[in-house]
């Protein structure tokens, strides 16, 4: 059986504790994954100065060629798994079968971690908004003729991963060039795309000191973040609300992403229609990027029965199927208790689940031998219902119905807010909303990331630092390309 080993500073290491990964439909194991202890993780991190070291030995250019490289390598070429060798179709069909997401997606997830690895230089220039990124080489330079100097404040960069969509191994690439070490906690059930990515990096002439690869439980991974300079943490609220006030983590929880329709544009909602349920819909609503509410001042109802309709087309399908749009539920138990927990919310005054009364559509199906959560559509008449403003690991979307006026107020923490609206005291009251993470004006799905603009927080501002920095005029031109860090 194919046995996946730790990386420790990219040397393959097997645990004497390991773990099963089960297949998701059967249950049956697939791999046995090695697991790193808090002990091991501590120790490790005592050498991460020393990895950092040999990363600082590249260039920033040399980096984003090697990324570049690493691009096609992850897409097209075998790469090795432990001491087997994984093709690009078996790393979809694994992917797909432990983590119950359709092969479909898997590959468009595929193709997002490619764009990124391959644009590595476009996405560092919107990053660091333009630098010079050979000043990261030297600590130091001059850019619009003013001196810049440039501090890394960190010797590693942690990341607990999830595992309900490969496409957010996406965000911690930039750190490779950027001369940071990865420190990875993959997913339970996904260790697949970290492994791989990291493979194909150190194939493409990336130390393989920059990486090293965790699977471990909860204590590992707390131990990871304790221990890590930078880090990021990925999870639901319960998970992510410890760490909130931890200035060295970047959070990404929920997204409670909106689109929010205008009083100016509210008639011609229907243009709309195609857009509402692409940000929705698109990875199976597990992105912290979909839509989770549509909030608007009239026409409410008329928008959600429209919406109802073509969500109730949109079937569960085998996860093979070139057509699945459809993420399984790997614990069938966690699809009933969500089930449970929104029928006892519909109770509560305000809220209508219009899929269900005008279409008769049982929320729960079971299809080929998996669990799933066909597309929901809530009309809410009341805001302050606890359905107007959450997120369920399935394509759900509250409408909620609420004089412009009072939009801004209500809507709290939104990851993406898209805008469809020309009016312009509306677009100025959303420029100053504090509230909005990433704000999108005009028909844009939530969904559509551009990937030289930052997210949920500016890596290159988390590992980095401006600092004063003055040196003689002699001493300046003689000074060697070695990037400063602590």
């Amino acid at each position: 059986m194919l046995h996946i080993p730790l990386l420790r500073a990219g040397q393959i290491y097997h645990s004497l504790s390991k773990v099963e990964l089960p297949h998701s439909q059967t249950q049956e194991p697939m791999a046995i994954v090695s697991q790193a202890n808090p002990g091991l993780i501590a120790r490790d991190f005592m050498s991460m100065s020393k990895n950092q070291r040999t990363l600082d030995s590249f260039s920033v250019h040399d980096l984003i060629r090697i990324c570049q490289r690493a691009g096609q390598y992850f897409i097209y070429d075998d790469l090795p798994i432990g001491d087997q060798s994984q093709s690009p179709s078996g790393y979809i069909d694994q992917l797909s079968a432990s983590t119950g997401v359709p092969k479909t997606l898997c590959g468009k997830n595929m193709n997002k971690i490619f764009t990124v690895l391959d644009q590595m230089e476009d996405v560092l220039g919107g990053l660091t908004r333009g630098l010079d990124l050979a000043i990261l080489d030297r600590g130091s330079g001059q850019q619009h003729g003013r001196t810049l100097g440039y501090i890394c404040t960190t010797h590693s960069l942690g990341a607990v991963l999830p595992s309900n969509s490969a496409g957010v191994h996406s965000l911690w690439l930039p750190s490779i060039p950027l001369k940071v070490p990865m420190v990875l906690k993959p997913g339970s059930a996904e260790p697949w795309t970290p492994y791989r990515v990291a493979q194909a990096l150190i194939k493409a002439g990336c130390p393989s000191e920059a990486f090293s690869f965790y699977p471990t439980d909860h204590s590992g991974a707390t131990e990871l973040l304790l221990r890590s300079g930078k880090a990021m943490l990925y999870g639901g609220q319960s998970t992510v609300a410890p760490w909130e006030s931890d200035p060295r983590i970047q959070i990404h929880g929920p997204g409670w992403s909106k689109i929010l329709i205008g009083e100016d544009a509210i008639e011609d909602w229907e243009n709309y229609l195609d857009l509402l349920v692409a940000s929705t819909t698109e990875n199976s609503g597990r992105s912290c990027i979909n839509a989770s509410g549509i909030w608007l001042s009239s026409n409410g109802q008329r928008v959600a029965e429209a919406l109802a309709d073509r969500f109730s087309q949109i079937d569960a399908l085998p996860l093979d199927h070139p057509q699945a749009k459809l993420a399984a539920f790997t614990n069938p138990v966690v699809a009933h208790q969500l089930s449970e927990m929104i029928d006892n919310q519909l109770k509560i005054e305000g809220a209508i689940d219009l899929t269900s009364e005008i279409f008769g559509i049982d929320r729960i199906v079971e299809v080929d031998g998996y669990t799933f959560m066909l597309p929901m559509v809530v009309y809410c008449t009341d805001p302050e219902h606890p359905l107007a403003n959450t997120e369920f690991l399935f394509p759900f979307v509250s409408v909620v119905e609420t004089p412009q006026s009072q939009i801004l107020d209500r809507i709290e923490s939104t990851l993406v807010a898209t805008a469809i609206t020309n009016d312009e005291a509306f677009i100025a009251d959303l420029l100053h909303c504090t509230d909005i993470e990433r704000l999108n004006i005009g028909q844009i799905p939530t969904n559509k990331i551009s990937w030289d603009q930052p997210h949920e927080g500016n890596l290159f501002e988390l590992l980095y630092r401006q600092r004063a920095f003055q040196c003689s005029t002699s001493t300046l031109e003689s000074q060697q390309p070695v990037v400063a860090s602590v």
